[in-house]
């Protein structure tokens, strides 16, 4: 009995979570019967007046103010109110990611799509080698890897599955239907993803996200810890790496935007810097976030001082060997925060 009774209590949050399978379906088969726009209105309301009473509203309320400081607490809370907003749509448009990318370059004027580096999508699919993209969770973050697929780049997008079951069975359906590859993050995940590019092929990674073994990088103006797998690839392949964000329009709009390939930092061999390049892509992020702040998830825990490296002495420092590409240690690439694809 208290074997049963153990085995019990640590499967209950995953049994509970399979117990929800029916409501979560039932949700999304309701959002689908909304149509995309009433979905996504119908969201962002229930979002903007839910979020602000939960425990994560106090995480981006004190982001911002972090973050921007010296602006006005009203503005605060309604930039903290609009990141809800921006979360409540991207949730109840998981329903429509099937039909929501409808870009068409022969009528554009006929979307609610636009794109904005076309160019750099085919130069990407078409010179034959591999290619790395990073994006983060602005706007409805699950669009760029649907507009690779769209328009035939052979892509693969990393992502974290949500923790509840019932909801990560769904993601990944809704996912397998509109995306080209997937690798989900976990033990010997990094691997994977060094085969993709070994390959030929293309990675889209989220990269705004606490990892708490990453490399030191400002963000805001205050350190933070970065997932460096991109930067180790670009080093050890000589690959492009390129931006890539959406933007909310308004009236169910949407602007999908790639960036040209980045000009990282290379030491003195010639080499990609690692520390360097995740700096520049997280420069990048910030001067996206900083556009468009109320469609940025702050309620994740970006920063944590706590976990910063100490500080080594010139001697400790000058005993680290180099690591190679991926480390053994590396393997779990889970960003420890929110779920994503791309």
């Amino acid at each position: 009995m208290l074997r049963l009774a153990l085995i019990l209590q640590r499967s209950g949050p995953r049994l509970a979570g399979y117990a929800m399978v029916p409501l979560i379906r039932a949700l999304f088969w309701l959002a689908r019967a909304l149509g995309p726009e009433r979905a996504s209105d119908t969201g962002a309301g229930l979002l903007r007046r839910i979020g602000p009473w939960l425990p994560a509203h106090r995480t981006a309320v004190a982001n911002l103010r972090a973050a921007f400081p010296g602006m006005a607490e009203a503005e605060v809370q309604a930039l903290a109110r609009g990141a809800w907003d921006n979360l409540g749509r991207t949730g109840a448009e998981y329903a429509h990611l099937d039909t929501l990318f409808d870009y068409d370059p022969a009528i554009p004027e006929s979307q609610r799509m636009e794109v904005s580096g076309l160019e750099h999508f085919y130069a990407l699919r078409d010179d034959g080698k591999p290619g790395l993209i990073f994006s983060a969770h602005l706007g409805n973050w699950e669009l760029p890897a649907i507009c690779a697929a769209k328009f035939g780049l052979e892509a693969t997008a990393v992502f974290r599955p949500p923790n509840n079951p019932a909801a990560a069975r769904l993601v990944q359906e809704v996912r397998r239907r509109t995306m080209g590859g997937l690798a989900a993050s976990g033990p010997g995940a990094a691997f994977a993803m060094q085969g993709v590019v070994e390959r030929g092929g293309h990675l889209g990674q989220l990269i705004d996200q606490h990892f708490t073994r990453g490399v030191v990088v400002e963000f805001f103006g205050r350190p933070c810890l970065a997932n460096p797998l991109l930067a180790k690839l670009a080093r050890h392949y000589d690959c492009p790496v390129h931006g890539a964000r959406v933007v909310r329009l308004g009236g169910g709009r949407f602007r999908l935007e790639l960036t040209p390939p980045l000009a990282l930092p290379r030491d003195a061999g010639g080499e990609i810097e690692v520390a360097g390049a995740m700096q520049a892509m997280t420069a990048v992020l910030e001067g996206w976030v900083r556009e468009n702040p109320g469609q940025w998830l702050w309620m994740h825990r970006r920063w944590r001082p706590n976990m910063l490296p100490k500080a080594r002495t010139p001697t400790a420092a000058a005993e680290v060997r180099p690591s190679p590409v991926v480390e053994p240690s590396q393997a779990n690439v889970t960003s420890q925060g929110g779920a994503g694809a791309l």
